[in-house]
């Protein structure tokens, strides 16, 4: 073989090892970046992931809340201590729920629905029963209040029972079992301030919870 010869086959090897090469370092970026598209993409969808029952969720939890916050509100300047403390608590709560419900819709394409009515969702206040507890004081505020509450957080718990039974976003359903398990130890709570633990007839919290067992709501 001539020196020519031999030239030639060394740079045809030379040659092929760099196209070899070319195509392997182009076949781990194309995996690399579909892989990374593809977590991407499933992350996204795991986020946007919702259906009807998910919306309708917190579009009505969202009014709900705020219901409880404005509640709160005026056991600022009316209330005793212990239901100011708890009035305090709800409040902390449940406006950070808000905000995390008002992202999850915008996450799913889903507006507030502002034009839904919410007079007939559980445990929500009338017009007339705000007023009754905004204009009342000092043990009579606190009655009333716990009383209320007590209704309100029923409502919710219900609702968000309905959540974790035909939602399917995971992090809306999360947040359905932290309501759950929150409010009804506070209308636990509630009841026990009341004197209503396990009595009946006394008040709508009492005769709304029985023996003060909320597992079936």
């Amino acid at each position: 073989m001539t020196s020519y010869q031999r030239a030639l086959k060394q740079r045809a090897l030379t040659t092929a090892a760099a196209a070899l090469a070319t195509a392997l370092f182009a076949t781990a970026c194309g995996d690399a970046g579909g892989d990374t598209a593809d977590t991407t993409s499933e992350s996204e969808e795991q986020v946007a992931e919702s259906n009807d029952a998910d919306v309708v969720f917190a579009r009505m939890m969202i009014p709900h809340h705020e219901q409880a916050v404005t509640m709160a509100d005026f056991a600022d300047t009316r209330a005793g201590d212990e239901v100011g403390e708890l009035a305090v608590e709800i409040r902390d709560a449940q406006g950070p729920e808000i905000e995390q419900m008002e992202t999850l819709l915008d996450s799913w394409g889903a507006g507030r629905g502002s034009d839904m009515d919410h007079s007939d969702m559980g445990g929500m206040l009338t017009e007339e029963q705000m007023n009754e507890l905004g204009n009342a004081e000092g043990d009579r505020f606190d009655t009333l209040f716990l009383e209320f509450m007590v209704l309100h957080h029923e409502g919710a718990v219900e609702m968000a029972r309905a959540e974790l039974d035909d939602g399917i976003n995971p992090e809306a359903r999360e947040l359905a079992q932290e309501i759950v398990d929150a409010q009804e130890a506070e209308i636990r709570q509630m009841n026990e301030m009341l004197g209503a633990e396990g009595s009946e007839g006394e008040g709508p919290g009492a005769e709304a919870t029985d023996d003060g067992d909320h597992s079936g709501h």
